[in-house]
């Protein structure tokens, strides 16, 4: 009797271990794989992330094209809207100080926590309360995520249960035609 005590113990230890998802977070030269689908085209993304006390960059990498996007300070804490810009501008993009790429931000995280919903881009987006909590994985493994839907298109995002750096793991269906699935993440 006592080993099967200790049998269903331990596999319900197991259990609750392998159902929480892991919660990926950027470091300094941690690399980010996204698969994007821009207007009926495939191409792949790379992000390298460089951490400094000022600003959050990103060396983006795709179809040779090379630059390196600059999210300031303000923005990792207040931004309001997403950037899609490509890179194909310039090499060095500072982004406006209310925009964030790849991610949102701490602010609106804590709105999404606290009111079930959030404003970016002038689009409020909705938390699916309903979502299996396991609906993203990568590399097999499911990742804590927070699954929202916009409330006046059908705009869906996955976004990383990190407070710090609230990344957007996958978007679908977007009226602009830019949808991304983050594929692999590397810690270089």
């Amino acid at each position: 009797m006592k080993n099967t005590i200790i049998t269903i113990v331990f596999c319900s230890l197991f259990q609750l271990a392998t159902a929480q998802g892991f919660i990926p977070t950027i470091k300094n030269n941690t690399a980010l794989n996204y698969v994007c689908k821009l207007h009926g085209q495939t191409r792949t993304l790379t992000l390298t992330s460089k951490i400094t006390n000022d600003n959050l960059v990103l060396d983006l990498e795709t179809r040779g094209v090379k630059s390196s996007i600059v999210i300031m300070p303000e923005a990792l804490k207040n931004g309001n809207a997403l950037s899609f810009n490509q890179g194909e501008f310039a090499p060095v993009l500072a982004l406006k100080p209310t925009e964030t790429y790849f991610m949102i931000s701490q602010s609106a995280y804590q709105e999404l926590l606290k009111n079930k919903k959030f404003v970016y881009n002038n689009t409020t987006y909705v938390l699916d309360e309903n979502a299996d909590k396991n609906s993203f994985a990568l590399d097999g493994k499911p990742v804590d995520t927070l699954h929202v839907v916009a409330q006046i298109d059908e705009t869906e995002m996955w976004i990383v249960k990190n407070a710090d750096y609230p990344l957007i793991c996958k978007m679908t269906k977007n009226p602009l035609g830019i949808n991304f699935t983050l594929v692999k993440i590397e810690d270089k």
